[in-house]
């Protein structure tokens, strides 16, 4: 921050391009060769559509898409194919062995999808490319949201990219957002993990109703407060840096649908494959039953977009069924989306689908749920260890109404009010101060969607 305070404005996002790869070079080690590969093909496609029309554009925007997408099945996608091909293979009586090791660079399915956004906007005509390969390069690699988000796309901040600004009440704003989002993961994510996660690692005969129910709210909040706080970090850096990134989540287990819990959660992932790939299909403008195909299309590469398992393609499908039996219902009823009893739910069908989102495997989370709604019972499980206590207790409650109670103000930008500012300065404060407290002696717990 200090080099780039310091630095005249044309050198700028040389500096932060830079920043950005070393970054990046922390993690990826030596495959930081694909983000620079990335950089590269991006750019030279971009420039080149311009130049180009008919089947020649056609061709190169094709290609520069299918590129994109092959390292992403390559490094993302070969083993779980590999083994899907291995099981067919088997029942006709051939072996081809294991899958192959291949090493996942972090954060690829971000930055894949922002290429893929940048290249259509300009295929489309709805942006000019960047004119030097600096400016492209560092909004590519921009390092608040290089690996887990938001999906920031370059018309969003085309503009910053070329002129910014960093004023005080903006870095203001961006430390207060940095802190909450750091509180948010290390005092709130995390503490309700150290619930979840060994609940979920129970065996499966030791796992009861009541202990079913406990590990899956913990999980529900921690997942949410994880991603949310990643990517309250990442704004608040960015607007430190100039930059105004998009919302990524606005309260979603408020909503009173399935269809408005998509609105809220992950925000950016959802415009993206509604305008790159739902639309594209047809949308909903060629009939229903090609709109519930569309749907599932979507939400059945949602889930994989999140991981290459079993588990991840069946809460993507389940979240697309369920989007199908919204809309038969509004069709044959109308719109009935209000009320507690809508609320809860939506917000009992979310919890369900996280089940898939966190097992391992099917039968696991088949078991999982079994146990929640008493099909499976373990009557001599006893708990060997005691899961909670009060400040588990105290996060757990902090969790849960900061979850559901109505804040207008999500975004946590300074109205100018002097007391206002005070008091969101000393609450980001006091956060900081309690979350740096304990990341000193708690273990290495990285972010939840690193993996993905």
């Amino acid at each position: 921050m200090a080099i780039y305070a310091l630095a005249p404005l044309a050198l700028r996002n040389t500096v932060l391009l830079i920043a950005s790869l070393v970054f990046y070079l922390f993690d990826a080690g030596w495959l930081i060769w694909l983000l620079v590969a990335s950089i590269l093909l991006n750019h030279v496609v971009a420039r080149a559509l311009p130049q180009l029309d008919g089947s020649k554009r056609d061709t190169l925007f094709v290609a520069g898409v299918v590129l994109n997408l092959a390292a992403l099945l390559h490094f993302k996608y070969a083993g779980f194919l590999w083994g899907v091909a291995a099981s067919m293979l088997a029942s006709a009586g051939i072996t081809i062995g294991a899958a192959p090791q291949i090493d996942l660079p972090i954060g690829i399915s971000f930055f894949t999808f922002q290429a893929i956004s940048y290249i259509a906007d300009v295929y489309t005509g709805r942006i000019a490319p960047a004119r030097r390969l600096i400016d492209f390069g560092m909004y590519h690699a921009l390092f608040p949201q290089l690996i887990a988000g938001p999906i920031v796309r370059y018309v969003e901040v085309a503009d910053a990219v070329r002129k910014r600004e960093t004023t005080l009440g903006a870095m203001s704003e961006g430390v207060c957002r940095f802190c909450i989002g750091l509180g948010k993961k290390l005092i709130i994510a995390d503490t309700l993990g150290a619930v979840a996660d060994p609940i979920f690692a129970l065996p499966s005969n030791e796992m009861t109703f009541a202990l079913a129910w406990l590990g899956l709210i913990c999980y529900t909040l921690q997942i949410y407060y994880d991603f949310s706080g990643y990517s309250d970090m990442a704004i608040g850096l960015g607007r430190m840096l100039g930059f105004n990134f998009p919302e990524n989540f606005n309260q979603p287990y408020r909503s009173r649908s399935i269809t408005e819990f998509w609105r809220r959660w992950h925000m950016t992932l959802s415009r993206w494959f509604r305008d790159y790939v739902y639309i594209p299909l047809g949308g909903n403008r060629e009939g229903p039953w090609r709109t519930y195909r569309n749907l599932m299309i979507v939400f059945a590469l949602c889930g994989l977009w999140h991981g290459a398992a079993s588990t991840f393609l069946v809460w993507g499908v389940y979240h697309g069924v369920l989007l199908i039996a919204e809309r038969l219902y509004r069709e044959r009823f109308g719109d009935r989306s209000g009320g507690l009893l809508a609320w809860a739910t939506t917000l009992l069908l979310v919890m369900i689908g996280w089940v898939f989102f966190r097992c391992a495997t099917l039968p696991d989370a088949f078991h999982f749920i079994g146990v929640l709604f008493g099909l499976v019972q373990n009557e001599g499980a006893v708990w060997k260890q005691s899961f909670l206590n009060g400040e588990r207790l105290v996060v757990l409650a902090i969790g849960l109404v900061s979850a559901l109670v109505r804040f207008e103000d999500y975004s946590w930008r300074l109205d100018g009010s002097r007391v206002s500012a005070a008091f969101k300065s000393g609450a980001a404060l006091i956060v900081f101060t309690y979350a740096i407290m304990l990341l000193s002696f708690r273990s290495f717990n990285p972010f939840i969607y690193f993996r993905f």
